[in-house]
Parts: structure tokens; sequence; C-alpha cells
């Protein structure tokens, strides 16, 4: 069972990496971020996710800037919409590290074959 202790710790944790992250990026695109639970290496613990939300070009900025590999980089998309994602998971700044880019398909989820 997680303690409150343990979690404030790890929300601070998650917090400083996030400034160490935009901190050292600071001439990347600005993502929205957000602390959150993240699983990684099977395990769940805080840390911190990007989400781009104005072209893929800054997705891959930001990845190639996390050494993310583009390996594990997995495509999702909203069934019967338009709305679809990059989204890669691993560790930076010693916490786990969800980047996501958003972006819009030419035509809707449902017609794909």
């Amino acid at each position: 069972m997680t303690t409150s202790t343990e979690t404030t710790t790890g929300q601070i944790g998650a917090a400083g990496a996030l400034l160490a992250i935009l901190t050292a990026h600071r001439s990347l695109p600005t993502p929205s971020p957000e602390l959150r639970e993240i699983s990684a290496a099977g395990t769940w613990a805080w840390g911190v996710r990007l989400s781009l939300h104005d072209g893929l070009d800054q997705f891959e900025q930001w990845r190639d800037a996390l050494c993310l590999s583009p390996a594990d980089v997995n495509h999702k998309h909203s069934y019967s919409s338009t709305l679809a994602w990059l989204i890669v998971t691993g560790t930076a700044y010693g916490v786990p590290i969800e980047l996501v880019g958003y972006y819009d398909l030419p035509e809707p989820a449902t017609t794909w074959a």
C-alpha cells in the first residue's frame, strides 16, 4: 500500500524532474506538462507526461531531446474520429516519462480497411 509520504516524495521527485526538463530544453516548443503515475518497467511511479498539440515535428524534437527510442513509439487513434496520437514511455531525469503528440487524421478511423 502506498502511504501519503511515499506519494508526496514521488510527486516531489517528478516535479523536480519536470523543472529540470523544462529548464534544460527551454528552446523546444512548450509542451502541456502533467505529473501523474506512469507504468514503467512493470511498476507504477510518479512521473511526467508531456503533451504536444501543434505538430508531430514537435513530438520528434522532444523525443530526440529526451533520448526516447523511436522504436518504442506507438500509434493510437480514437475510433470513428480524426484524433490520433503518438506515444512513447521511457525514463529521463530519473523518473518515468510519457511523451504524447496529438494530430488529426485526414479522415475518420472508421473508414480504414
